[in-house]
């Protein structure tokens, strides 16, 4: 079997992949053979062109309009996935918020979406996607090098959605290791997306924390992803990896 379909047969969901490292993490998938379903809230234009590209190349490809904040709307995608592809062994919760402000202004609005948003979705599609996954199954979630270090003022609650990731993922490790499922966190750090340029200001101000002077590239985390999600990463689960070019070290 050759690198690029490696997840031949294999059916993936994708939490937030129309846009940015979510999009990456659906092409990859599909290149090496998977059929990728994947979520969006508001970019239909660019879900359903990322879907027909898929397709003009011969792979299979779904997107599911869900807002990551509602539990219903996860649990439906889960079962349009499985509906649409008969199965489900792959599920990447990448679907994530970023709010930065000051603590005096930090509304708590802000910071129940980020938490519903970054961590209580994950644990409701895991919920969800288990019920259909058998040996061999991945759970991969998109955390953050954050989790491990906040060098700037006003991202508290980010930081605490992706630490939380990390005590998840163990637990959920413990509870669905012995049925042949993996679960992990990728922890990216400043990667190039039309939300975080790498050519800002706000990307001037981290690359003095970098031991490689850059900003990680989106097919960079998908390589990740769809290392975790093969046939080679079985003996890992309840692990937090990171690549984020040194930020934290």
């Amino acid at each position: 079997m050759s690198n690029q379909q490696k997840l031949s047969g294999k059916v993936a969901l994708v939490q937030g992949g129309s846009r940015g490292i979510g999009a990456a993490i659906v092409k990859r998938l599909a290149a090496e053979g998977a059929a990728v379903a994947f979520t969006y809230v508001s970019s239909q234009g660019p879900a359903q062109a990322l879907a027909d590209s898929i397709k003009q190349e011969g792979g299979k490809a779904l997107a599911i309009k869900a807002d990551s904040a509602d539990a219903e709307a996860i649990r439906a995608a889960v079962e349009h996935t499985v509906e649409s592809f008969g199965r489900l062994d792959i599920l990447v919760n990448n679907a994530g918020v970023l709010a930065i402000a000051p603590l005096a202004e930090f509304t708590l609005e802000d910071f129940d979406r980020t938490y519903a948003i970054n961590v209580r979705s994950v644990f409701i599609a895991t919920q969800a996607a288990a019920k259909h996954m058998g040996d061999g199954g991945r759970i991969i979630n998109i955390g953050s090098t954050n989790a491990e270090r906040m060098p700037f003022e006003g991202g508290g609650a980010y930081a605490m959605s992706k630490s939380a990731l990390v005590g998840l993922v163990k637990g959920l490790a413990r509870d669905l290791g012995p049925r042949g499922i993996t679960v992990n966190n990728v922890q990216p750090g400043p990667v190039d997306t039309d939300m975080n340029p790498a050519d800002s200001d706000f990307a001037d101000s981290l690359m003095g924390f970098m031991a490689v002077k850059r900003y990680g590239h989106a097919d960079e985390i998908a390589g990740f992803v769809s290392y975790l999600a093969g046939p080679e990463a079985g003996y890992i689960t309840g692990a937090s990896l990171t690549i984020d070019g040194g930020f934290g070290a």
